[in-house]
Protein backbone atom coordinates (compact mmCIF):
# COMPACT_ATOMS: atom_id res chain seq x y z
CA UNK A 1 0.00 0.00 0.00
CA UNK A 2 2.86 2.33 0.90
CA UNK A 3 4.50 1.71 -2.50
CA UNK A 4 1.21 2.37 -4.28
CA UNK A 5 0.76 5.70 -2.46
CA UNK A 6 4.34 6.68 -3.29
CA UNK A 7 3.78 5.81 -6.95
CA UNK A 8 0.57 7.85 -7.08
CA UNK A 9 2.33 10.81 -5.43
CA UNK A 10 5.24 10.54 -7.88
CA UNK A 11 2.82 10.28 -10.83
CA UNK A 12 0.96 13.45 -9.89
CA UNK A 13 4.22 15.28 -9.10
CA UNK A 14 5.60 14.43 -12.55
CA UNK A 15 2.24 15.30 -14.13
CA UNK A 16 2.09 18.70 -12.44
CA UNK A 17 5.63 19.54 -13.55
CA UNK A 18 4.96 18.46 -17.13
CA UNK A 19 1.97 20.80 -17.38
CA UNK A 20 2.46 24.55 -17.66
CA UNK A 21 -0.15 27.27 -17.31
CA UNK A 22 0.38 30.61 -19.03
CA UNK A 23 -1.76 33.68 -18.42
CA UNK A 24 -1.83 36.76 -20.68
CA UNK A 25 -3.37 40.03 -19.53
CA UNK A 26 -3.55 43.56 -20.87
CA UNK A 27 -3.43 45.41 -17.54
CA UNK A 28 -4.63 48.76 -18.80
CA UNK A 29 -2.21 51.60 -18.03
CA UNK A 30 -0.29 49.38 -15.61
CA UNK A 31 1.80 51.67 -13.48
CA UNK A 32 1.51 54.27 -10.76
CA UNK A 33 -2.28 54.41 -11.17
CA UNK A 34 -2.66 50.94 -9.56
CA UNK A 35 -3.20 51.03 -5.78
CA UNK A 36 -1.85 48.54 -3.25
CA UNK A 37 -5.25 46.83 -2.98
CA UNK A 38 -5.54 46.62 -6.78
CA UNK A 39 -2.07 45.06 -7.02
CA UNK A 40 -3.10 42.54 -4.36
CA UNK A 41 -6.24 41.70 -6.32
CA UNK A 42 -4.16 41.19 -9.49
CA UNK A 43 -1.68 39.00 -7.59
CA UNK A 44 -4.46 36.79 -6.23
CA UNK A 45 -5.96 36.51 -9.72
CA UNK A 46 -2.72 35.28 -11.35
CA UNK A 47 -1.33 33.29 -8.43
CA UNK A 48 -2.14 29.81 -9.79
CA UNK A 49 -0.38 30.26 -13.14
CA UNK A 50 3.26 29.59 -14.00
CA UNK A 51 4.10 32.35 -16.50
CA UNK A 52 2.35 35.72 -16.73
CA UNK A 53 2.60 37.87 -19.86
CA UNK A 54 1.56 41.49 -19.29
CA UNK A 55 0.79 44.11 -21.91
CA UNK A 56 0.35 47.89 -21.50
CA UNK A 57 2.92 48.54 -18.79
CA UNK A 58 3.47 52.31 -18.55
CA UNK A 59 6.70 53.29 -20.33
CA UNK A 60 7.43 56.23 -18.04
CA UNK A 61 7.84 56.37 -14.28
CA UNK A 62 5.65 53.88 -12.42
CA UNK A 63 5.41 51.04 -14.94
CA UNK A 64 8.54 49.08 -14.10
CA UNK A 65 8.01 49.84 -10.41
CA UNK A 66 4.47 48.38 -10.53
CA UNK A 67 5.75 45.14 -12.10
CA UNK A 68 8.44 44.87 -9.40
CA UNK A 69 5.84 45.52 -6.70
CA UNK A 70 3.50 42.90 -8.16
CA UNK A 71 6.33 40.33 -8.18
CA UNK A 72 7.14 41.25 -4.58
CA UNK A 73 3.51 40.68 -3.54
CA UNK A 74 3.50 37.32 -5.35
CA UNK A 75 6.69 36.32 -3.54
CA UNK A 76 4.88 36.80 -0.24
CA UNK A 77 2.22 34.27 -1.21
CA UNK A 78 4.20 31.02 -1.09
CA UNK A 79 6.04 30.55 -4.42
CA UNK A 80 9.24 32.18 -5.66
CA UNK A 81 8.71 34.47 -8.65
CA UNK A 82 11.05 36.38 -10.96
CA UNK A 83 10.28 38.95 -13.63
CA UNK A 84 11.58 40.68 -16.74
CA UNK A 85 10.49 44.06 -18.12
CA UNK A 86 11.10 45.27 -21.66
CA UNK A 87 12.59 48.58 -22.65
CA UNK A 88 9.98 51.06 -23.93
CA UNK A 89 8.73 50.14 -27.38
CA UNK A 90 9.88 52.27 -30.28
CA UNK A 91 6.57 53.80 -31.42
CA UNK A 92 5.80 57.50 -31.07
CA UNK A 93 5.75 58.72 -27.48
CA UNK A 94 2.00 58.44 -26.78
CA UNK A 95 2.09 54.79 -27.92
CA UNK A 96 5.27 53.82 -26.08
CA UNK A 97 4.75 51.03 -23.58
CA UNK A 98 6.63 48.25 -21.88
CA UNK A 99 5.87 44.55 -21.67
CA UNK A 100 6.58 42.21 -18.76
CA UNK A 101 6.90 38.53 -17.97
CA UNK A 102 6.58 37.17 -14.42
CA UNK A 103 7.22 33.48 -13.75
CA UNK A 104 7.49 30.85 -11.02
CA UNK A 105 11.15 29.91 -10.77
CA UNK A 106 10.25 26.48 -9.42
CA UNK A 107 8.38 25.61 -12.62
CA UNK A 108 10.21 27.38 -15.44
CA UNK A 109 13.62 28.92 -16.08
CA UNK A 110 14.38 31.95 -18.24
CA UNK A 111 16.95 30.99 -20.85
CA UNK A 112 19.21 33.73 -22.17
CA UNK A 113 18.11 37.33 -22.59
CA UNK A 114 14.69 38.74 -23.40
CA UNK A 115 14.41 41.09 -26.36
CA UNK A 116 12.12 43.42 -28.31
CA UNK A 117 11.80 42.48 -31.97
CA UNK A 118 13.80 45.10 -33.85
CA UNK A 119 13.53 43.95 -37.47
CA UNK A 120 9.99 45.28 -37.88
CA UNK A 121 10.06 48.10 -35.33
CA UNK A 122 9.32 50.66 -38.07
CA UNK A 123 6.26 48.69 -39.19
CA UNK A 124 5.02 47.75 -35.70
CA UNK A 125 4.54 50.56 -33.15
CA UNK A 126 4.80 48.30 -30.09
CA UNK A 127 7.13 45.63 -31.38
CA UNK A 128 6.67 42.24 -29.65
CA UNK A 129 8.70 41.15 -26.62
CA UNK A 130 10.35 37.71 -26.69
CA UNK A 131 11.36 35.44 -23.81
CA UNK A 132 12.58 31.83 -24.02
CA UNK A 133 11.71 29.59 -21.09
CA UNK A 134 13.07 26.16 -20.28
CA UNK A 135 10.48 23.67 -19.05
CA UNK A 136 11.57 20.10 -18.26
CA UNK A 137 14.69 20.54 -20.43
CA UNK A 138 12.59 21.70 -23.39
CA UNK A 139 12.18 25.29 -24.50
CA UNK A 140 9.37 27.58 -25.59
CA UNK A 141 9.64 31.20 -26.75
CA UNK A 142 6.75 33.47 -25.83
CA UNK A 143 6.04 36.45 -28.08
CA UNK A 144 4.20 39.10 -26.05
CA UNK A 145 2.34 41.65 -28.18
CA UNK A 146 0.00 44.65 -28.00
CA UNK A 147 -1.29 45.82 -31.39
CA UNK A 148 -2.40 49.32 -32.32
CA UNK A 149 -6.09 50.03 -31.74
CA UNK A 150 -8.84 48.70 -34.00
CA UNK A 151 -9.49 52.09 -35.63
CA UNK A 152 -5.81 52.26 -36.62
CA UNK A 153 -6.05 48.86 -38.37
CA UNK A 154 -3.98 46.39 -36.31
CA UNK A 155 -3.90 43.98 -39.26
CA UNK A 156 -1.30 46.27 -40.85
CA UNK A 157 1.03 45.18 -38.01
CA UNK A 158 -0.11 41.60 -37.50
CA UNK A 159 0.66 40.74 -41.14
CA UNK A 160 4.38 40.78 -40.25
CA UNK A 161 3.95 37.89 -37.81
CA UNK A 162 4.12 35.41 -40.69
CA UNK A 163 7.81 36.30 -41.07
CA UNK A 164 8.77 35.62 -37.44
CA UNK A 165 8.83 31.79 -37.57
CA UNK A 166 11.16 32.09 -40.56
CA UNK A 167 13.31 34.65 -38.76
CA UNK A 168 13.63 32.33 -35.74
CA UNK A 169 13.51 28.83 -37.27
CA UNK A 170 15.09 27.19 -34.22
CA UNK A 171 12.63 28.64 -31.70
CA UNK A 172 9.27 27.23 -30.66
CA UNK A 173 7.27 30.46 -30.94
CA UNK A 174 3.95 31.04 -29.18
CA UNK A 175 2.22 34.35 -30.00
CA UNK A 176 0.12 35.97 -27.28
CA UNK A 177 -1.42 39.19 -26.15
CA UNK A 178 -3.88 41.85 -27.23
CA UNK A 179 -4.20 41.82 -31.02
CA UNK A 180 -7.11 44.30 -31.12
CA UNK A 181 -8.40 41.97 -33.81
CA UNK A 182 -10.41 38.71 -33.72
CA UNK A 183 -8.66 35.43 -34.52
CA UNK A 184 -11.18 34.92 -37.36
CA UNK A 185 -9.65 37.85 -39.30
CA UNK A 186 -7.94 36.83 -42.53
CA UNK A 187 -4.67 38.46 -41.38
CA UNK A 188 -4.09 35.36 -39.23
CA UNK A 189 -4.49 32.97 -42.18
CA UNK A 190 -0.76 32.89 -43.03
CA UNK A 191 0.28 31.69 -39.56
CA UNK A 192 -2.70 29.31 -39.45
CA UNK A 193 -1.42 27.81 -42.71
CA UNK A 194 1.92 27.31 -40.93
CA UNK A 195 0.05 25.18 -38.41
CA UNK A 196 -0.76 27.70 -35.69
CA UNK A 197 -4.03 27.35 -33.76
CA UNK A 198 -5.80 29.94 -31.60
CA UNK A 199 -6.65 28.78 -28.07
CA UNK A 200 -9.90 30.79 -28.06
CA UNK A 201 -12.64 30.83 -30.69
CA UNK A 202 -15.41 33.45 -30.65
CA UNK A 203 -14.49 34.47 -27.11
CA UNK A 204 -14.80 38.15 -26.20
CA UNK A 205 -12.09 39.43 -23.86
CA UNK A 206 -12.70 43.15 -23.31
CA UNK A 207 -15.14 44.78 -20.90
CA UNK A 208 -18.08 46.90 -21.94
CA UNK A 209 -18.75 50.19 -20.18
CA UNK A 210 -21.96 48.68 -18.79
CA UNK A 211 -23.37 45.16 -18.78
CA UNK A 212 -26.47 44.43 -20.82
CA UNK A 213 -28.10 41.83 -18.63
CA UNK A 214 -25.38 39.21 -18.12
CA UNK A 215 -23.52 40.32 -21.26
CA UNK A 216 -20.52 42.31 -20.04
CA UNK A 217 -17.91 41.56 -22.73
CA UNK A 218 -17.35 43.64 -25.86
CA UNK A 219 -14.65 42.45 -28.28
CA UNK A 220 -12.66 39.35 -29.22
CA UNK A 221 -9.17 40.85 -29.02
CA UNK A 222 -6.91 38.70 -26.79
CA UNK A 223 -5.61 35.29 -27.81
CA UNK A 224 -2.70 32.86 -27.88
CA UNK A 225 -1.49 31.08 -31.02
CA UNK A 226 0.51 27.85 -30.74
CA UNK A 227 1.67 24.97 -32.94
CA UNK A 228 0.19 21.56 -31.97
CA UNK A 229 3.30 19.86 -33.34
CA UNK A 230 5.48 21.38 -30.63
CA UNK A 231 3.15 21.35 -27.64
CA UNK A 232 0.05 19.53 -26.48
CA UNK A 233 -3.07 21.56 -25.81
CA UNK A 234 -4.64 20.61 -22.48
CA UNK A 235 -7.07 23.39 -21.61
CA UNK A 236 -7.67 27.12 -22.04
CA UNK A 237 -10.08 29.79 -20.92
CA UNK A 238 -10.71 33.23 -19.50
CA UNK A 239 -10.75 34.68 -15.99
CA UNK A 240 -13.96 36.64 -15.42
CA UNK A 241 -12.45 38.78 -12.67
CA UNK A 242 -15.09 41.49 -13.13
CA UNK A 243 -17.65 39.26 -11.41
CA UNK A 244 -15.88 40.04 -8.13
CA UNK A 245 -16.95 43.69 -8.40
CA UNK A 246 -20.29 45.39 -7.93
CA UNK A 247 -20.00 47.26 -11.22
CA UNK A 248 -17.96 47.29 -14.41
CA UNK A 249 -16.83 50.79 -13.49
CA UNK A 250 -15.07 49.33 -10.43
CA UNK A 251 -13.73 46.34 -12.37
CA UNK A 252 -12.30 48.59 -15.08
CA UNK A 253 -10.01 50.19 -12.48
CA UNK A 254 -8.12 46.88 -12.71
CA UNK A 255 -8.33 46.67 -16.50
CA UNK A 256 -10.65 46.90 -19.49
CA UNK A 257 -9.44 43.43 -20.55
CA UNK A 258 -9.90 40.08 -18.84
CA UNK A 259 -7.02 37.59 -18.54
CA UNK A 260 -6.81 34.59 -20.87
CA UNK A 261 -4.96 31.37 -20.03
CA UNK A 262 -3.50 28.30 -21.69
CA UNK A 263 -2.48 25.00 -20.10
CA UNK A 264 -0.18 22.74 -22.14
CA UNK A 265 2.65 20.25 -22.03
CA UNK A 266 5.66 20.33 -24.33
CA UNK A 267 6.07 17.45 -26.79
Amino acid sequence: MKYLLNFILLFFTVLSFSQTKILSWNLENFGKSKSESELNFIANTILDYDIIAIQEVVAGYGGAQAVAKLASILNEKGSKWDYSISNPTSGSSYKKERYAFIWKTGKVKLKGNTWLEKKYHLEIDREPYFATFEINKRTITLVNFHAITKKKQPETEIKYFKFLPLEYPNLNLVFMGDFNCPQSHSVFNPIKKMGYNAILQNQKTTLKKQCKGIDCLASEFDNIFYQPGSLKYLESGIVSFYKNFNSLEEARKISDHIPIWFEFSLN
